[in-house]
């Protein structure tokens, strides 16, 4: 079989999650589930179609940026909708200021989302509260805001959010204005549109709703006047009104809200008695260094998958020098990416932008060493120290610096039959002052 380059170069783009409902992009899907810990998806799935297909769940995921959530949750809406659910899902970064975020602004999201699924099936919903609210907070802003007396639910919410998003003051005002009233706004998104949105819904022939909220994870961490960071505030003291929609809700959270000192807050307010799903790292290396050779076979796959995705397994592996130079150009890009699906992918979309494949061992090496500087030059001392600390301890604290750890990928975790343990980022093990700690540790142990 031959190379189609220009479906390879596409289906190398990082930033593209697969769209499991799309024929092509399933063919380069991998199953991890046998060395990320679990079948985390179908659990999620589980929960909604076998365990409480009637009463609303709230289900938390989380795992390291770019780890495969969003392709991971694009799975899980395709088999909802195979088992006849209604699926909304949307990336919060395209609809929210992740900067600047409050919980009326995700409940009004999630409004205007369904409002808008509702009427693409032709049923208009006019929410009463709404309609009195929109006109209030009009006259509050003392903007110009033109509403239309007939105007749809979506589009209501779309132009007073629109209008505050150009100005962080009027934002202010307008989340001052609505946060006294967030469980009225609840009850109204409740009953006046979740609630018939679901009876229309059985009565089309669906099972119900089911909204998935991904990039919540992407929230900054930053401090609050209270002296708590904004995923804190987000997902942990106000994450009973979160999980208060009824229909089923998936949201993404931080990872590291699942290592910090409120984590059980976190699974009891939000998860609902449900600690959150986490999606690691594919283990290419074992807790002792060693090479994991079930986690590089199946990197070996993604990679070769892109390239040839209507080839067996087997006959990939004898496709790889169309590909490499050698299989251990293959096994260098998958072991010193961690075992991390987008900065592996981002390693061979800049092999390819520098030539054609096959590529050779100066190209890999070559792309590595850009990576490399890349990310060393993010690390500042007291970072470094902390780094220090995850590689001898193998664990991560919650506090708001090792949330950084794992934000900028300094670290990644991974899990075995042991449980969760944690790694330096292999690109970064190669730098001398990683080489230079290493040396001096084992001259005093």
């Amino acid at each position: 079989m031959l190379l189609n380059l220009e479906r390879f170069y596409q289906a190398c783009n990082p930033s593209r999650p697969l769209m499991i409902e799309n024929l092509d992009d399933r063919g380069y899907y991998i199953d991890f589930a046998s060395v990320r810990g679990g079948k985390i998806i179908e659990a999620l799935l589980r929960t909604i179609t076998r365990i409480s297909p009637h009463t609303p769940t709230c289900q938390l995921f989380t795992g390291h940026l770019g780890c495969g959530k969003s392709t991971e949750l694009l799975r899980l809406k395709a088999e909802l909708e195979a088992q006849d659910f209604h699926v909304i899902y949307f990336e919060s970064t395209h609809v929210l200021e992740m900067v600047d975020i409050d919980i009326t602004d995700i409940l009004l999201a999630i409004a205007l989302l369904v409002s808008k699924s509702m009427e693409a099936m032709k049923l208009r919903i006019q929410p009463t509260y709404f309609t009195k609210l929109f006109s209030e907070v009009v006259d509050f802003l003392q903007t110009p805001i033109e509403l239309g007396v007939e105007a749809e639910l979506s589009i209501g919410i779309g132009k007073i959010t629109a209008k505050t998003k150009e100005s962080p003051h009027l934002r202010r005002r307008l989340r001052d204005y609505l946060e006294p009233r967030t469980e009225n706004i609840l009850q109204s998104i409740n009953k006046e549109l979740i609630d018939r949105a679901n009876l229309e819904l059985k009565a089309r022939g669906k099972k119900g709703l089911v909204v998935i909220v991904d990039n919540l994870d992407r929230v900054a961490i930053r401090p609050l006047p209270s002296g708590r960071s904004l995923p804190e505030y987000l997902f942990i003291d106000r994450g009973e009104q979160l999980r208060k929609l009824n229909c089923h809700m998936v949201y993404t959270i931080p990872l590291a809200l699942s290592f910090s000192n409120d984590s059980a807050q976190l699974q009891h307010r939000l998860g609902g008695g449900l600690a959150p799903k986490i999606l690691p790292m594919i283990p290419v290396r074992q807790r002792s260094g060693e090479i994991n050779m079930e986690g590089l076979e199946l990197m070996r796959q993604m990679v070769l998958a892109r390239a040839f995705p209507q080839s067996s397994p087997p006959e990939r592996l004898n496709l790889i020098t169309q590909l490499f130079d050698n299989s251990d150009s293959l096994d260098r890009l998958c072991l010193i990416s961690g075992g991390h699906v987008r900065d592996l992918l981002g390693l061979l979309f800049d092999c390819l932008r520098e030539q054609d494949p096959p590529f050779d061992s100066n190209c890999v090496e070559l792309v590595i060493r850009r990576q490399r500087d890349y990310r060393v030059n993010a690390i500042d001392m007291s970072e470094s120290e902390l780094i220090f600390q995850v590689i001898q301890e193998q664990r991560v604290k919650g506090d708001i610096e090792y949330e950084l750890l794992l934000r900028s990928l300094f670290v990644f975790e991974y899990r075995d039959h042991q449980g969760v343990w944690f790694a330096i980022n292999p690109v970064l093990a190669e730098t001398e002052k990683f080489k230079s700690w290493l040396k001096n540790s084992k001259q005093m142990i």
